[in-house]
């Protein structure tokens, strides 16, 4: 008798099971015919709809199905479907109905659909979070209440979490890391913990960042989003030797890894920053073979291999490149075109005889052009065409620089005020005209009157007191 009533009792434990696993592999049998989009799709799912008519969990597995190939007309008849067979109350059901709705953009019945999800099933998480996540494009602070009707229900769901995200995802991301630091970032799932690696890096808090990437990484070591912020954060914390591990471990290392101009253009500023120049300038050039959403971008990355060549003294090709970027940027302005004449004048100081005059007038031009095109850098153009004629003409004999200090002079006359840069270009104006009255032009009455100008704005240079008798 006991074995007989142990065995009636284990056949009886079997039946719900049974029922489950049929409905499991039913739904999934139907979902594989629904995804292969064959060409008796309907005929097929009408037979086994028919024959589960009642079976609410298979009509909404056949609706999902149906959601998850973007075909939301079937999916919402077979949703309604399933509830008509659960009068109503089956709260997968009106998950799906407001996935629907969601997907339609229409915010408010998906909320509403969502809230009786919550009704008949208030024990689910997911409802939760979705209700939240339409709701936070009217109110991130409401929807995240939302989430603290959850924690009531369920105190073992990560509530911290998914309020860290619904901010995450409003681009609040102080919030979303004040959130995300009051949870259990070991019981938090992937997506929360890259998130809240990225607010930490937009915010630039790159050590946070880090720490929390690497927490990822001890999960997920493959992980190409997590070798990623651990790359891109240990360059920006200028551990560049650290950076290249992780740059290693995102291109080599990672599951799934695709590169965008951004990696390529992180790999050359860490490599650059490592002191291994000519790799970073391939780098560079590979970021440029990337694509881009914008021109402006491109322009960005093509600087940034100029500068690369300018620092290696690399000036034809930092020069061309340069020339490319003015070229590709929507909005230069008078610092970016004045960046072109200080690479002529750079690539002068390393030629000699007729190379040499060449950039250095191309250099004079193109302040000149800049002083035209941009009246507020006048000064800054007058100062530096004064420093590269001085550089053609170094003993003075042509006084080439001596109009320019001149005209800087003159600018300067109307100023109530000088700061400390006005002060340093009119002391070198001041310091050209001594020199050259005293040496060239053998006027010392004029230098003195220069001397005088000079020492009213720097009492103690030497030059001016000596002239002076000081």
């Amino acid at each position: 008798m006991k074995y007989l009533f142990a065995g009636a009792l284990m056949l009886g434990l079997s039946v719900p099971v049974m029922a489950q696993e049929d409905t499991k592999t039913i739904v999934e049998s139907i979902t594989k015919v629904i995804k292969s989009k064959s060409g008796d799709v309907q005929a097929q799912v009408k037979v086994v709809a028919k024959k589960n008519k009642k079976n609410a969990d298979v009509l909404v597995g056949i609706g999902r199905a149906f959601y998850e190939v973007k075909d939301t007309a079937n999916a919402r008849i077979y949703a309604e479907q399933a509830n008509k067979a659960a009068k109503n109350k089956c709260a997968s059901a009106w998950l799906l109905l407001g996935d629907i709705s969601a997907l339609s953009d229409d915010g408010g019945a998906a909320a509403q659909h969502y809230q009786q999800a919550i009704y008949f099933d208030p024990q689910n998480p997911e409802a939760y979070y979705k209700y939240a996540n339409v709701y936070r494009k009217v109110s991130p602070t409401a929807a995240v209440m939302k989430l603290e009707e959850l924690r009531a229900k369920r105190p073992d769901v990560a509530v911290d979490a998914l309020a860290g995200r619904i901010y995450y995802m409003s681009n609040d991301f102080d919030k979303a890391i004040a959130a995300y630091k009051k949870a259990d970032i070991a019981k938090m799932e992937e997506r929360d913990i890259t998130d809240y690696a990225m607010a930490l890096y937009f915010k630039q808090k790159n050590a946070e960042s880090l720490s929390v990437a690497q927490e990822g990484l001890k999960k997920k070591p493959r992980d190409a989003a997590f070798n990623r912020l651990a790359f891109f954060n240990s360059t920006d914390l200028k551990n560049y030797d650290q950076a290249l591990l992780y740059a290693d471990a995102l291109f080599n290392k990672s599951d799934s890894a695709k590169f965008s101009y951004f990696d390529y253009t992180y790999y050359g500023n860490a490599l650059n920053g490592a002191k291994k120049y000519e790799e970073a300038i391939d780098m560079f050039k590979k970021a440029l073979d990337q694509e881009f959403d914008s021109k402006d971008k491109k322009a960005g990355v093509i600087k940034t291999l100029s500068d690369a060549l300018s620092s290696q003294e690399k000036y034809d090709e930092a020069i061309k490149y340069y020339n490319d970027y003015l070229a590709a940027y929507s909005t230069p302005t008078a610092t970016d075109h004045a960046g072109l004449p200080q690479l002529y004048y750079y690539k002068a100081s390393k030629e000699t005889g007729a190379d040499m005059i060449a950039s250095l007038k191309k250099a004079d031009e193109l302040y000149g052009k800049l002083a035209e095109k941009y009246p507020d850098a006048i000064e800054y153009a007058t100062f530096w065409r004064a420093r590269v004629n001085n550089a053609m003409d170094n003993e003075q004999k042509d006084a080439l620089a001596k109009p320019h200090y001149e005209k800087l002079i003159e600018l300067y006359s109307s100023r109530t005020e000088l700061n400390n840069a006005d002060k340093s270009r009119l002391k070198e104006s001041y310091l050209y005209l001594i020199s050259y009255y005293a040496r060239i032009a053998d006027d010392m009455a004029k230098a003195k009157e220069c001397a005088e100008k000079l020492i009213q704005i720097d009492p103690e240079n030497a030059v001016a007191k000596q002239v002076l008798g000081i």
